[in-house]
């Protein structure tokens, strides 16, 4: 592969070179380069990283910086952040003197796909394990270079010292600069005990906010290379059932024979425009006209809960413990009740984007996935190039907190790319983004649970309907290749969640059943959202509790209480309930007047974290229109590294649960789906966010755990319990728009 500054990386890569230093640097438009960056050695630019090389990891400057190097990019969430810090914290290092590379699969480990809150949990572990050996190692250099024991070694800023000797110092750049450890991670250097941490769980600055702050901060929309071109896809408005494509019957290429330079791209069934200018290919994409096949093979929204119900499905029963129906059969307070919920679009404020530029024997596509090595084997399949010709390099966009259509994109870049014999800059508009997403998938719940007279929940059963997820064929990889979609993907985030529905009260018997829909014939496409299913569970699930509730005539704070021995999920709800000021009382109870308040809570988690809510609501009779006032959102999430992360976390994840508790649909009639911009897609107003206060609960003596999801469920089972106690009537069906909300209260 060739650099389009004219070096080759066969001249970068030096036989046994471990001092030579390369600049590396994203080619852009003037924005400035998001991140500080340390210098790369050659010996890592194209080689394979190797998880038991020091070297991989670690990189020690001649100045007394350090470059670390993991499988781990910033998406918004502060992950970047709080990697530095734990490497620093492991190295005795300011957090000024430490920094990493864009993610790149030539440079960059592997570390797998970053989701499901994953990354401070599932990544930081083999970072810090890996500074910890580094750290050693240079102890024991620093030892022999000082004349001293080790155990006499303090160090401060990469500054090695000798106690009781003034003068005697030497730093890490001095020991070691620019050369190479060569070294192995063992996993037994000893790690820093916790009391000593003075990074790890301070309130650290985020260091990618300045220059977004600035402006200067570049996103995967600004890159642009030398000679690009720019590109859209062409497709019907909105995407059919999952499987069926997108064929045209014509396609009139005259039609945009007077936009200069614009010129068709076919691959297959993939249409696509270039040209020279944006503006051309913008309209190039609007103006060619296509005659496009659309079967009618979709429910319609409307029957989709129907259809779902009435599908031979694949059941797993989840969890059995105890007998659920004899419980439920034989106790004073049952309750019995089914709730639906829609499919749900990513919908970032910025649609996807990607740059490709592909060549004979290579490629190069920038793009900002969550999966960078998967989307490279899909590049190569869809270019039909080996997979070492392709690297694929990380440039953050717009968060979307989960499998939105940023690989589509990046193919799509790639096919138009290789067509055109140039780079090629493609840009999804908010139709495309809205209309061909990866949606999260809707959720029928039928759930039933009971209490004795006491108020003790003696027995739960849930049934859940829902399909798997496709994230193995893209839309454009299905036009392009006539991809055909494998059976879809069942992890466990696609079944019932163990972890989330009544798994935090103490039921003796408990049933869970999962019915996997398969999804692939007359059903949208979808895939993981943030927090997968768990929004739809809890708004179930803690519905039925806090009914259980209303009818031992308890507190909905004090009876689930009465349920709880997990002291972690006690201590969420304690702690939400004393920042809400939480007043006791009996919830349901029917207010008088055209404006009603209420208050509920609601306890919910992804898998492993604890989170728990209250939301304080208004409710207008005469319109049926909802206002969150307030959400009060508690999270433990083991040792927190960055407090201020998690409470940003906290606030994102309470605007978000309330936007789709109130607003988020996605519609569809017989032939394709018709939610394509902010009107047919509405999603929570500025003027509508409520107030938001997070409470961060750490646990130093255990584990960190993830912290992007764990509490979104419960904000939005809070806020229909709130619902209930302001109305005394139960929505069953989400979004909670005026117009359900009406027909609600004039049914009740």
């Amino acid at each position: 592969m060739t650099d389009h500054n004219g070096f080759s990386r066969r001249e970068l890569l030096v036989a046994g070179a471990g001092a030579m230093l390369v600049a590396f640097q994203l080619r852009s438009s003037g924005a400035q380069a998001q991140i500080p960056t340390g210098s790369i050695p050659a010996y890592l630019l194209g080689a394979p990283t190797l998880g038991s090389d020091v070297d991989s990891w670690i990189v020690v400057h001649a100045d007394n910086t350090v470059t670390v190097y993991f499988g781990r990019g910033e998406f918004g969430q502060g992950t970047l952040t709080g990697m530095l810090q734990v490497a620093a914290e492991e190295l005795d290092l300011d957090l000024g003197q430490i920094s990493a590379v864009p993610l790149d699969t030539a440079i960059t480990r592997n570390q797998g796909m970053q989701v499901s809150s994953s990354s401070i949990e599932g990544a930081a572990p083999s970072l810090r394990a890996a500074a910890a050996e580094a750290r050693q190692a240079l102890l024991k250099m620093a030892a022999t270079r000082l004349d001293a024991s080790e155990g006499d070694l303090r160090v401060s800023a990469g500054l090695v010292s000798v106690t009781g000797r003034p003068g005697r110092s030497v730093t890490y750049g001095e020991l070691l600069g620019d050369k190479r450890f060569n070294l192995k991670v063992t996993g037994t250097a000893p790690l820093k005990p916790v009391a000593a941490y003075k990074l790890v769980g301070a309130r650290v600055p985020r260091v990618d906010i300045p220059a977004k702050i600035k402006g200067s901060y570049e996103y995967v929309q600004h890159v642009r290379l030398p000679g690009m071109l720019h590109g859209r896809v062409v497709r019907p408005a909105g995407q059919g059932a999952l499987g069926a494509g997108a064929k045209f019957k014509t396609i009139d290429e005259t039609s945009i024979a007077q936009i200069e330079g614009a010129r068709v791209v076919r691959k297959g069934d993939f249409l696509g425009v270039v040209a020279a200018d944006e503006w051309s290919a913008v309209k190039a994409a609007v103006q060619l006209k296509v005659d496009w096949d659309m079967p009618r093979t979709l429910s319609g929204t409307d029957r989709l809960h129907d259809r779902m119900k009435a599908s031979k499905t694949i059941d797993k029963t989840v969890i059995d413990v105890g007998d659920a129906g004899a419980a439920l059969s034989s106790a004073a307070h049952t309750v019995s009740a089914s709730f639906k919920s829609p499919y749900e679009a990513h919908a970032p404020f910025a649609p996807n984007c990607a740059v490709a530029d592909v060549r004979a024997d290579s490629a190069e596509i920038i793009c900002a996935t969550q999966n960078l090595f998967p989307t490279r084997a899909a590049l190569a399949r869809v270019l039909k190039m080996p997979v070492e010709q392709v690297r694929v390099r990380y440039v953050e966009s717009s968060g979307t907190f989960g499998h939105s259509c940023y690989d589509d994109a990046a193919q799509a870049a790639a096919i138009l790319s290789q067509a055109a014999g140039k780079p090629v800059r493609v840009q999804f508009t908010r139709g495309d983004e809205l209309g061909w997403d990866h949606y999260g998938p809707a959720h029928l719940a039928e759930v039933r649970a009971a209490a004795d007279a006491n108020g003790k929940i003696v027995g739960y059963e849930y049934h859940g309907w829902q399909h798997g997820w496709n994230f193995v064929v893209e839309a454009t990889e299905e036009l392009a290749l006539n991809a055909k979609i494998p059976p879809l993907a069942l992890p466990d985030a696609a079944h019932v969640n163990k972890s989330n529905a009544g798994a935090m009260y103490d039921i003796p018997n408990r049933r869970l059943i999962s019915h996997a829909v398969p999804g692939l014939e007359g059903y949208l496409k979808g895939s993981y959202l943030r927090s997968p299913l768990d929004l739809s569970i809890s708004f179930a699930s803690e519905q039925v509790i806090d009914e259980l509730a209303f009818r031992a005539k308890q507190d909905p704070v004090e009876f689930r209480k009465r349920n709880i021995s997990d002291p972690r999920w006690m201590g969420v709800l304690d702690a939400v309930a004393k920042a809400s000021n939480w007043r006791a009382h009996v919830a349901g109870d029917r207010k008088s007047g055209d404006i009603v308040t209420g208050t509920g809570v609601a306890l919910g988690t992804h898998f492993v974290s604890y989170g728990a809510a209250v939301a304080e609501i208004e409710v207008n009779r005469k319109t049926g229109e909802i206002r969150v006032l307030h959400v009060y959102g508690a999270l433990d999430a083991g040792l927190i590294v960055n407090p201020a992360s998690v409470e940003h976390q906290i606030e994102g994840q309470l605007i978000q649960a309330t936007s789709r508790i109130l607003h988020e649909e996605v519609r569809f009639n017989e032939t394709n789906v018709t939610s394509l911009d902010w009107s047919s897609y509405p999603i929570l107003r500025f003027d509508e966010a409520p107030v938001v206060t997070p409470i961060v609960i750490s646990h130093p003596d255990k584990p960190s755990t993830g912290a992007g999801e764990e509490v979104l469920a419960a904000g939005g089972a809070a806020i229909a319990n709130a619902f209930f106690d302001a109305t005394g009537i139960r929505m069953h069906e989400r979004p909670m728009t005026p117009e359900r909300v009406f027909a609600a209260l004039k049914a009740g």
